[in-house]
């Protein structure tokens, strides 16, 4: 539900006016479930080498839906890779724990969603379910 109203009032404050509130909502609510399933998906493949892959794959999935897509993608996107560092400098005084990982993370996020293709990013042997 928090989710839910914090899209709501993004989308607000973002002045969505080339189309409906509907829309967007609808369109933001499905790239979220998109990228939700791109997540469940690498924590069940738990395949070394696919985060990558997993990344651009749930990215593009959320993107296809449209701008409401595109917008929920890049907002969980940049929640997930800030989060981990926020806490580790909080609990030990460092934030650069990871930040090369994070920014390749980052890379694969905007390559999603600029609409390329993730399997740029498959690596070999990943299972062909996902």
């Amino acid at each position: 539900m928090k989710l839910f109203m914090g899209l709501l009032f993004c989308s607000l404050v973002l002045g969505v006016s080339s189309q409906s509130w509907f829309e967007f909502i609808s369109q933001a609510y499905e790239g979220t479930k998109d990228m939700v399933r791109a997540y469940m998906d690498m924590r069940e493949a738990n395949f070394i080498g696919a985060d990558k892959y997993f990344h651009a794959r749930g990215n593009y999935d959320a993107a296809q839906r449209g701008p409401g897509g595109v917008w929920a993608a890049e907002v969980i996107s940049d929640f997930r890779e800030s989060y981990p560092r926020v806490t580790d400098f909080l609990k030990h005084g460092d934030s650069g724990h990871g930040l090369e990982d994070s920014m390749a993370d980052q890379e694969a996020n905007r390559w999603g969603r600029s609409g390329k293709d993730p399997n740029h990013f498959r690596p070999r042997g990943l299972p062909d379910k996902y």
